[in-house]
Order: structure tokens, then sequence, then C-alpha cells
């Protein structure tokens, strides 16, 4: 993304080049245009000082170990896509409890990293009694138009602010605290109902986050307890393979004969209604579009939306939660291979391998790349297809995928010829709609046209309890753009529309 608010100048004078010390660092003769001249620090929006105890502490890799009932959050569990912290094995370690350094995280507390990912922040969900920070992490004690100033730290102009205290061109980037003296602005007009707008609009958001990771959680549990309830009488036995088994597989560098894979195996196929494969029920699956150019000749690549261009849902950005975490744009003359509603795209390699998401209604011009398999059928039964895409999901969560893949080249993969290698248990119809709810809800509208600033977060929260995963992304992404809108008017001195539709 390009730098909407640092200014580079075409030429510099001798003077200037004397006066930064002789230094011909590009970075030292940039200008930060803020138009709206009327703000506040970072540091104003705190209750007191930032101390030494707001900063986390760094533990020690000694200190780390395989389970524990205490853990230690990385910066890692910042990231730019949500408002919420990424709490997953990836972004956390266990670690030994006599280490643990008790720090009362709660519900409500924002979080700011000063090292690594720098000026990332997120806020606390929920109580985190049994986690402690790194110290590359701050906790912000903020009270006061605490949404406000989380909204305007997410936004680009806030980490255009600190690259341009922090130039990235340093080996090792740390911010120290210069984050607290990055600039708020304050909207000129209606200022008091423009800082409630930032505000609702943040929650609003921050409330679809946290339902997305519940609706996903349930999801998996309603397909946990469907299989592990409903089981056939034959019992399971672990045996070693035998050469038919080899033959049948046709691999032996591959976990498919060991006791995890096999006693996971035997719940699918001993579910009372017994198990499918995908091409028994007429999916077919081919790889997403090669975008090389040797393929479909030169194109052009942005990260926002522009008209005629196609729009690139790619794995890198599919996210744990069954949702695109961001889209890019690619232009290009050729005609490309459109994804069709209900179509399932499977990460089928590289570090999102086994994440999928589909599509339950129609999109707009919208293609994949060759690092996914698209499954597909002909016939248009998006509840069965919602409940493969979020039983391929459950696989994930539990590893039981990654014994099905191939890791010869060091990292997993998944080739289209390997699909029926995939067992799904026959879910009653019923259940299949059950869990296919809980990511889509077809039945319901979003209708903003009617919202007002005043009763806007009960007619959300209204539209969220009946929202599936899939609405509620949907949805935030339509507020996300209108508060990033938002937040670019006030920084421009600009008219602050306050409305909840895009248009």
């Amino acid at each position: 993304m390009s730098n909407t608010y640092i200014k580079t100048p075409n030429s510099i004078s001798f003077n200037s080049i004397v006066e930064k010390d002789y230094s011909l660092s590009s970075s030292q003769y940039m200008d930060l245009i803020m138009p709206n001249e009327n703000f506040l620090f970072v540091k104003d929006f705190l209750r007191r000082s930032l101390q030494r105890k707001d900063l986390g502490v760094e533990v020690g890799s000694l200190n780390y170990i395989g389970q524990s009932t205490h853990y230690f959050i990385r910066t890692k569990a910042l990231q730019s896509h949500s408002f919420l912290p990424e709490i997953t094995s990836d972004t956390t370690s266990p670690i030994m409890p006599n280490s643990f350094v008790k720090m009362n995280l709660k519900k409500g507390d924002i979080l700011i990293s000063k090292d690594s990912n720098i000026g990332e922040v997120v806020i606390l969900d929920k109580d985190y009694p049994n986690f402690m920070l790194s110290g590359a992490i701050y906790r912000l004690p903020v009270t006061e138009k605490k949404y406000y100033l989380l909204a305007f730290i997410k936004h680009d102009i806030f980490r255009e602010q600190l690259d341009f205290m922090v130039p990235k061109g340093a080996t090792i980037r740390h911010a120290k605290t210069f984050f607290l003296d990055c600039r708020i602005p304050i909207p000129n007009d209606d200022t008091e109902n423009v800082i409630t707008f930032v505000e609702v609009l943040t929650q609003s958001i921050i409330n679809k986050e946290k339902l997305i990771k519940e609706r996903h959680k349930a999801i998996l549990e309603a397909i946990e307890k469907e299989l592990y309830e409903n089981q056939r009488p034959n019992k399971f036995n672990f045996e070693l393979p035998k050469i038919n088994e080899l033959e049948a597989v046709g691999r032996i560098d591959t976990a498919r004969y060991s006791f995890k894979y096999k006693k996971y195996e035997h719940l699918i196929q001993n579910y009372k209604n017994g198990f499918f494969k995908l091409s028994q029920f007429g999916y077919t699956i081919n790889r997403g579009q090669n975008l090389q150019v040797s393929n479909i000749g030169e194109s052009f690549y942005s990260n926002h939306k522009i008209k005629g261009f196609y729009k690139l849902a790619v794995s890198s950005n599919f996210s744990e939660y069954s949702t695109v975490e961001k889209f890019n744009y690619l232009g290009n003359s050729g005609s490309l291979n459109k994804i069709k509603k209900g179509e399932i795209i499977f990460s089928a390699r590289g570090a999102q391998f086994g994440r999928v998401v589909t599509f339950p209604e129609n999109i707009e011009n919208t293609i994949t790349n060759i690092d996914s398999l698209v499954i597909k059928n002909k016939e248009e039964n998006i509840d069965r297809n919602i409940f493969i895409a979020m039983f391929l999901n459950n696989l994930r969560w539990n590893k039981h995928i990654y014994k099905i893949a191939i890791t010869g080249s060091g990292a997993n993969s998944l080739t289209q010829y390997q699909s029926d290698d995939i067992n799904f248990p026959n879910f009653e119809k019923t259940k299949q709609k059950e869990i296919a709810l809980l990511y889509h809800n077809a039945e319901i509208e979003y209708k903003a046209d009617a919202f007002t600033l005043a009763g806007f977060l009960e007619k959300d929260n209204e539209y969220n309890r009946q929202a599936g995963i899939y609405e509620l992304d949907k949805t935030a992404k339509q507020l996300k753009a209108i508060l990033n809108q938002t937040i670019d008017n006030i920084v421009n001195d600009k008219e602050v529309e306050i409305r909840f539709n895009v248009e």
C-alpha cells in the first residue's frame, strides 16, 4: 500500500542537505501532511502517563514448555486485519507457571506493539487471566473515547506517522514510546456526533469479529458432537498396515497408518449414516486460475478496487474462520476462471494449507489462484456445500487433513487427485442445514438505510443475532469501508456524512 499522507519532494535544496548534516537518506526529506490541524496526541487519551508496569515481560525461552495452564502472548497475536487478538498455538506460548507474571488482562484492554509489527493494535474481547504480555507489547491505560482512539491507531494515518518516526530501513525497528506522540485528529464540525459515529462503527465491527469466532467454535462443536454421539456399535481396533493396505493407499511416506489418523477415520466411517466421498455426489475439483504471465499474459495488481479489475481471493488471505481477510484486485484482458455461487475454495498448499472458504451468494468477477482447489457441483445444494466446507475446516483444526497431505517438499500440499482420500460423515439434511445456518443465513437483510446514530448498535445487534459468519464478515467489511472513509474525511478536514449504507 502506498502512503497517503507522507509526501516525498521532487527536489531538495543544498541548504536542506546541510541542515540534515549532509544525509542523503530519502526518509529525512519526507513531510507528513495532515490538513486538519485540530488534533490530540495519543498520550492525551491516556488517563495517566505510560509506566513500566504497562509493558509486558520477557520470561525467556527456557520457560517455554509443551503444555501449560499459563501462556505468553506474542506480538504475532496482533494482526492488521482484526481489531481482536488472534489467540492460537502460533501466537501464544505455554510457559512454566512459576515464571508467569500476573497482569490481570481484562476485556476492553487495548494492546499495542512497540517492536516487530510496530504500532499494531487490538482490543481484548474477554478477560485473559492466565495470559501475560511479551516485552514488546504495551497495555494502554485509556478509558475516555477508547474506541475513537482505537479506530485511528488501526487506520493507515497512524501507521504512516509511525513509519515517519521509525524509518522502515532499520534492520530492527523499535517504536519505544514514539507512538505516544502520534497525532489523532479531532473533527471540527459536529464534533460529538462524529466522534460517536466513529466509536459505534468501531464497536459494531468488534462485535461482529467476536461473533464470527463464536459461530466458528459452535460449528466445530456441532460437528464433533454429532460425530461422537452417533456411532455404530463397532469398536476401534488399531492395527499396523498390511501389504494390501499399502497397495490401496499407494504411499509409505504418510501418516495415514498412524493411530491418530485411523482412530478419527473410524469415527467418520463408523458414523450411523455412513460416509461419502466428493465424487459420489458429483463434485469435481480443479486448480484455481494460473496467473503466470506465460499463461494469461501481463496483469496489473492493486490493493484497491478498480473498475473492470477481477477481485482476487487468494489463500494467503483466508482466515482461520473461513472468511477472506481482504481482497486484492487484478487487471487482465483475458477471460479468467471466475468463482461461481456455492463453490468451495480450499487452500491446497503453503502456510495456509487446509483453510477453506465458500461463497453462498452470487459474487461479482471473483477469481482465485493456482494455490487453491476449487470444489464445484452443477447441483446447487448450498447447505451441503457449506457443510463440506465446514467439515474440511474442522479437519484442519483437528489436524486430520495434514495426515492426508503430501509433505515430501517440506510443506503440506494436496492435489486434486487426492480429493477422494477425504471422507465425510453422511450427516442428515437437517443437521447439515443446522451447521450451514451458523455460516450463512439467506433469510435476513441488513437494512442499513434505516439505521440512525442513536439506535444503530441496538439494530445492528438484532441483525447479528441471526447472522451467520458470512453475513457478519460481509457487513463488518462494509462498516470498515465507511469507518476508513470517515477517518480520511476527519484527517482531511472534510464534512463527515453520518450514514451506515455503502454507496
